[in-house]
């Protein structure tokens, strides 16, 4: 299956992304079970978590130091967030 597009990543508290597509999908990813070893445990610091981005033309995610998790896990692996649904920032 061919997930949508990224068009926006935003860092929330405890670990969460949120995973806007170009469908207008809104959906949550916890990053909690990736957040391990001395590579990934990198982003249980939280100004480090905060410096996720997008990858040039919503292909996927990355944080500062190169960390990053598959499109096709991002997609498969969040679930859908109500547009009206307020979660607090990091």
């Amino acid at each position: 299956m061919l997930q949508p597009k990224l068009v926006s990543v935003e860092p929330l508290e405890h670990l969460l992304l949120r995973l806007q597509y170009e469908t207008g999908e809104l959906r949550l990813f916890d990053v909690k079970p990736y957040a391990g070893g001395e590579w990934y445990g990198m982003l249980n610091n939280p100004a480090y978590f905060k410096t996720v981005h997008l990858l040039p033309g919503g292909i996927g995610i990355e944080w500062a130091d190169g960390q990053d998790i598959a499109p096709h896990e991002l997609y498969t692996c969040s679930v859908a967030q109500l547009p009206n649904v307020k979660t607090s920032k990091t």
